[in-house]
């Protein structure tokens, strides 16, 4: 049976995004063929969208009012669960103290051998 593997896909702003990624990677997330690569991502630059709520903290935009801002989709592979698990563990600790959102947005994928 082969190790687990999860691509981790989180977007943050460009001002945000080398110590997000320098988190995940430091977590093994990234690496590849037995460690012959390590830090391999894939970054696509797009446009956020988000309306804050009544009691959001909105580190841009108002209240109430559509906002769209330039960020960056970050994509990593991570080898086995527990690489995984670290990596989203220290993105979040990390990115939550340079990323201005009030929450991080990530997602999880299980990745299928086929």
């Amino acid at each position: 049976m082969s190790t687990p593997r999860y691509k981790l896909s989180f977007t943050v702003p460009h001002s945000s995004l080398e110590i997000c990624k320098q988190a995940a990677f430091s977590a093994g997330a990234g690496t590849y063929a037995g460690g012959k690569y390590s830090e391999v991502c894939f970054e696509t630059p797009g446009t956020g969208q988000f309306i804050p709520n009544q009691g959001a903290r909105p580190a841009v935009g108002e209240v109430g009012k559509v906002e769209r801002t330039e960020e960056v989709k970050v994509e990593i592979l991570c080898v086995g669960r527990d690489v995984m698990l670290a990596a989203v563990e220290k993105m979040k600790k990390y990115c939550d103290s340079a990323h201005p959102y009030e929450e991080p947005a990530y997602e999880v994928y299980a990745i299928e051998d086929v």
